[in-house]
């Protein structure tokens, strides 16, 4: 029996993962309650869920992403701009493009400097064919409607050579699953409802992580979108990962 090929291997992933056009609608419609629940209160539920590492998660992203004065930078997804102003602190220009305006609102009222806020979405990215010199999501693909359409859409507005950068929960190491499971799906639900006052959004949040593909899966469906040399990091002992592909 001949071996799947990567194309194959990431229609199977996507069919598994649930990443399809069926229910796009009603996800999209839910995604965007979630996130206008919870604005206010995103950074700070961030901090309080994950002991404020989360920052540091954050701070080495950036580190790889190597942003260059004078290049334009897409963060997907963006929300409240905290991965977008570190960015700019390196002389870049940050656009950040994402769905939800109550998001992005908190982001503006901090007055970023060289950062920009536009609405669209990842699967129809508001942007030019070829014009994005590196592109950044960061705990934003998994609540996307179609990540496989998110991933050409990453493909077609890169540059030859752009690099794509993404940052997003993954499948922890055997040994700290039982308790990462645990803070998961009892601790952060409580979490949402006495700080967010939004249990029902951040019990979403969390089965969204459980269902995301792990970090062999995640290689695949970018290599699958049409990225060459991919490769990825563990962050945490895979609480985390950062993944890198080249268009």
């Amino acid at each position: 029996m001949d071996a799947p090929t990567p194309q194959n291997r990431g229609e199977q992933l996507s069919q598994t993962f649930g990443f399809s056009e069926v229910d796009s609608s009603e996800r999209e419609e839910k995604i965007r309650a979630v996130f206008e629940a919870v604005a206010p209160r995103y950074d700070l539920m961030n901090d309080v869920m994950s002991f404020g590492i989360h920052r540091i998660w954050k701070r080495r992203f950036v580190h790889k992403v190597e942003p260059k004065p004078q290049e334009l930078v897409v963060d997907l997804a963006g929300g409240t701009g905290d991965i977008a102003r570190n960015m700019a602190a390196k002389g870049c220009h940050v656009l950040v493009i994402d769905p939800s305006e109550a998001m992005m609102a908190e982001g503006r009222k901090r007055n970023l400097t060289n950062v920009e806020f536009r609405v669209g979405a990842g699967e129809s990215i508001p942007l030019e064919d070829s014009s994005v010199d590196r592109l950044t999501i960061s705990f934003g693909i998994r609540n996307t409607t179609d990540m496989e359409q998110t991933l050409r859409e990453i493909v077609r507005v890169l540059k030859p050579g752009g690099r794509f950068y993404c940052l997003e929960f993954s499948r922890p190491a055997w040994w700290l699953k039982p308790f990462y499971d645990f803070h998961s799906f009892y601790i952060i639900p409580r979490l949402g409802a006495w700080i967010a006052k939004a249990p029902i959004a951040y019990t979403y949040l969390v089965e969204s992580i459980r269902r995301f593909p792990d970090q062999e899966e995640m290689k695949v469906l970018i290599e699958t979108a049409g990225f060459s040399t991919v490769h990825y990091q563990n962050l945490s002992f895979g609480i985390a990962c950062i993944h890198i592909g080249k268009k």
